[in-house]
C-alpha cells in the first residue's frame, strides 16, 4: 500500500468539541439541519452546506457549494481550524459501550484504488458521487476520511499500542456516547514501512467518497501538464483499521407496498415463498432466519441459499432482495426503486415497527449482520454486495482530519 504522512488541517483544542460531526451520509437534510443548529462551527455546514438555505433549496446547486467553500475558509480564518507545521499520521480511537477500535489516519494513493489495491464491495450512486466529486474540488479538499480495513498484522498493532500510549491530542465524547481519542505521529516513518507490507485494503465504508476522490485526482492530473504522481491530489483521506475491531451492524430494509395489502394479506404473500413462524426476537440470531414485521408482531421466515453462488448471493440481503422483494413487490432495482428503504442498525428494531405502525411503511425486515470475514471475502473475488449491506458502527467522525491539495 501506498500511504503517507500529510501536512493537513485539524480543530483547534478550544473548537474540537464543537466542530466535529457526524459524516454526511448518515444524517438527512432536515438531521443535519437540527444537529447544527445554534452551533456555527459544526462540520455539517461544510459537509452539508444546504442546511444554510431554506428547506426547497436545491442541494446540488451552484449556491451551497460556494457556501461549503465559504464555511470552510470562515473556519481557517478564524482560527478554528489549524495547519499542521510538519507531515502528521494520526491514531484515531472509538469507544462504546464495551467496544473499542483503533485506526491510523493517514493519506492513501488513488494508484491502490484504481489498480484494486483497495478493494470495495458495493457500487455507487451517480447521484451522490458527481456531489462528493464537486464539493471536494470546490474545496479543494478531502473533508471527511474513507473508512478502510485490513488483516491484522502484529507490527502494525504493536506500533498502535504503543502511539496509545502518549499523551492524546484530543480526547472527547459526543452526544452518541462514542468516546474519541486522538494522538498524533510526527512523520510516522515506523508506520509507513509496515503498511508497505500490507497487499490489500478494503473500502469498509465511505465508497461515494473514495470513486470521488480518484475522479478529482484524475480531472487534476490532466489539467496539470507537469503531472508527476506525488502531489497532494494524488492521495485522499484514509482511516486504516485492522479487521478484529471492526463491528458490523445490520442494514434493515423498509418495504412500501403500492396494492395497500392488508398485514393478513401480507403475510400470506409471504408464506408463498418462506414458512412464517412466531418469532422469539426481533432481531435474527443466526444468517439466513429473517425477521418481518407487518403491523402485528415479528415473524420469523428462513431464506437457504445455493451453496453453489457465488459469495455475495448467499448473503441475506442477496436472498431477501431476490427471493422476496422482487418477486413479491417488483422491487427489481433497490437503488432506484423509492419503495425500499435502508435503516442502519443503530436504530434498533423498535424503530422499524414503529415507521410500520404509524403507516410510513407498510412492513419492515430485520436482517443479521454481515460478517467482516463474508465481506473481505466477497471483495477479493471482485463481487459487489447488494446495495446498503453493512452499517459500520461507531462511524468515523467529520472534521478532525482535513486533507488538502
Amino acid at each position: 500500500m501506498k500511504i503517507r504522512a500529510f501536512t493537513g488541517l485539524r480543530p483547534s483544542p478550544e473548537a474540537v468539541d464543537s466542530l466535529v460531526s457526524l459524516p454526511y451520509d448518515v444524517v438527512s437534510t432536515e438531521e443535519a439541519r437540527a444537529l447544527a443548529e445554534g452551533n456555527p462551527l459544526s462540520f455539517l455546514r461544510v459537509v452539508r452546506a444546504e442546511i444554510a438555505f431554506p428547506p426547497e433549496q436545491d442541494p446540488y446547486s451552484d449556491e451551497v457549494y460556494a457556501q461549503a467553500v465559504r464555511q470552510l475558509q470562515w473556519l481557517r480564518e478564524e482560527g478554528h481550524l489549524l495547519r499542521e507545521e510538519e507531515p502528521c499520521l494520526y491514531l484515531y480511537r472509538q469507544e462504546i459501550q464495551g467496544h473499542a477500535q483503533t485506526g491510523v489516519v493517514a493519506v492513501s494513493h488513488v494508484d491502490d484504488y484504481d489498480t484494486d489495491r483497495i478493494r470495495k464491495h458495493e457500487r455507487t450512486r451517480v447521484a451522490k458521487e458527481n456531489d462528493r466529486t464537486r464539493l471536494a474540488g470546490e474545496l479543494r479538499a478531502h473533508a471527511g476520511p474513507v473508512f478502510l480495513t485490513y488483516r491484522d498484522r502484529p507490527a502494525l498493532s504493536a506500533l498502535v499500542e504503543a502511539g496509545c500510549r502518549e499523551t492524546p491530542l484530543y480526547d472527547l465524547t459526543t452526544d452518541d456516547g462514542v468516546r474519541h481519542t486522538v494522538w498524533r505521529v510526527p512523520g510516522g516513518e515506523a508506520f509507513l514501512e509496515a503498511f508497505a507490507d500490507v497487499d490489500f485494503t478494503y473500502v469498509a465504508d465511505g465508497h461515494h467518497r473514495a470513486a470521488s476522490a480518484a475522479r478529482v485526482a484524475r480531472e487534476c492530473r490532466e489539467a496539470n501538464p507537469d503531472h508527476r504522481g506525488d502531489e497532494d491530489y494524488n492521495y485522499f483521506l484514509t482511516a486504516l483499521f485492522p479487521a478484529s475491531e471492526l463491528r458490523i451492524l445490520p442494514y434493515n430494509r423498509l418495504v412500501v407496498d403500492e396494492r395497500g395489502r392488508s398485514p393478513e394479506a401480507l403475510e400470506t404473500a409471504l408464506a408463498s415463498v418462506a414458512a412464517l413462524r412466531p418469532a422469539d426476537s426481533a432481531a435474527p440470531a443466526r444468517p439466513h432466519d429473517l425477521r418481518v414485521f407487518t403491523g402485528k408482531e415479528w415473524k420469523e421466515f428462513s431464506l437457504r441459499p445455493d451453496p453453489q453462488a457465488p459469495a455475495a448471493a448467499q448473503l441475506d440481503v442477496s436472498l431477501l432482495q431476490e427471493q422476496v422483494l422482487a418477486p413479491l413487490f417488483g422491487i427489481e432495482d433497490p437503488r432506484t426503486d423509492e419503495r425500499v428503504t435502508f435503516v442502519g442498525g443503530i436504530r434498533g428494531t423498535d424503530f422499524l415497527a414503529d415507521q410500520v405502525r404509524s403507516g410510513k411503511a407498510s412492513l419492515a425486515f430485520s436482517l443479521y449482520p454481515v460478517p467482516i470475514t463474508s465481506l473481505l471475502a466477497i471483495a477479493d473475488e471482485g463481487e459487489v454486495m447488494p446495495p446498503k449491506s453493512t452499517w459500520f458502527e461507531p462511524k468515523l467522525r467529520s472534521g478532525f482530519f482535513l486533507h488538502t491539495f
